[in-house]
């Protein structure tokens, strides 16, 4: 048994249980993430060919934070990550070689489906977990976070007036504890609500 490099409880690896599902959701989210941060540094009204006059000044400035665009946009975000993806590849794979060519998405996507590998063998994993929440926290200093995505519970298993399973999709946002369904309106507040809701939706949509 080690130690997580991330925060130091036990762990079967390099990375405990959390940070290695907290790197895959970050690595998942940075494409989208900086998708945003072009859309912000940029304002819509204006290009970055446009000049902006500004009063006192001695001359024109540009319509952007400079100073943003260096250190937080996408080109940054894939240089870093591709650089983590031919390490993860050079350490696994030594005789591969280079990674083929790829954006951040493909990037992202495939240190992803590596996590299992990079959690129990590989000695960086607590640099490239920090490293990627770090780009995660420069984009969200420009857009803010991601909104919470709806998890689909199941099927409702209220019986209607008419004597049949309402069978409506339950969905509700990470901390819910409460929610109504939207076609019969029964309300799900309770454990045993929750624990029927699961135990008579089918499996594959549990």
């Amino acid at each position: 048994m080690s130690t997580c490099e991330c925060c130091g409880n036990a762990a079967r690896g390099y990375l405990c249980t959390r940070h290695g599902d907290e790197l895959v959701k970050n690595l998942l989210d940075l494409p989208g993430l900086y998708d945003e941060v072009g859309e912000c540094l940029v304002p819509r009204r204006s290009t970055f060919g446009d000049i902006i006059p500004t009063r006192g000044s001695a001359g024109p400035r540009s319509p952007v934070n400079e100073d943003v665009i260096d250190t937080v946009n996408w080109g940054r975000a894939c240089e870093v990550m591709r650089l983590w993806r031919g390490d993860v590849r050079r350490v696994r794979w030594p005789h591969r070689g280079a990674p083929p060519s790829g954006g951040l998405v493909e990037d992202c996507r495939w240190l992803a489906r590596q996590r299992d590998w990079i959690v129990a063998a590989y000695p960086a994993a607590g640099d490239l977990a920090r490293e990627v929440l770090e780009l995660r926290r420069a984009a969200e200093s420009v857009v803010g976070a991601l909104e919470p995505r709806p998890q689909r519970l199941g099927n409702c298993v209220a019986v209607t007036g008419e004597g049949v399973v309402c069978g409506a999709v339950i969905s509700r946002l990470p901390g819910e504890t409460r929610l109504a369904c939207p076609w019969c309106g029964y309300v799900y507040e309770t454990a045993q609500d929750w624990a029927l809701l699961v135990h008579f939706s089918p499996r594959e949509a549990a």
